[in-house]
């Protein structure tokens, strides 16, 4: 039997390994002709409004989805999300 107080936990182990959250507020299909014209200042119209939920990917991996605020205090003007729903499968992008 493994004596348990001298095995790592392995959970513990990987829980400090960070991991990059991707969050998606929209998506946009010009023509390959509207980038090449595209300026500074010009806009990109998005699939998407304002106030629609964003979804974070973990990979190509949806992991939940959540409202865009605004931070205040020392972090104003920073953007955050506030989780709406946690996905519990991880739906596939592919």
């Amino acid at each position: 039997m493994p004596d348990t107080a001298s095995t790592p936990d392995r959970s513990n182990a990987f829980s400090q390994v960070p991991v990059e959250v991707i969050v998606s507020v929209g998506h946009a299909r010009p023509r390959i002709s509207e980038l090449l014209g595209l300026e500074r200042n010009a806009v990109l119209p998005l699939d998407r409004r304002v106030e629609d939920p964003v979804e974070l990917f973990v990979g190509d991996r949806l992991i939940a989805r959540g409202q865009l605020i605004e931070q205040s205090g020392a972090r104003e003007g920073q953007l955050a999300v506030r989780l709406t729903e946690i996905i519990e499968n991880g739906e596939s992008l592919t």
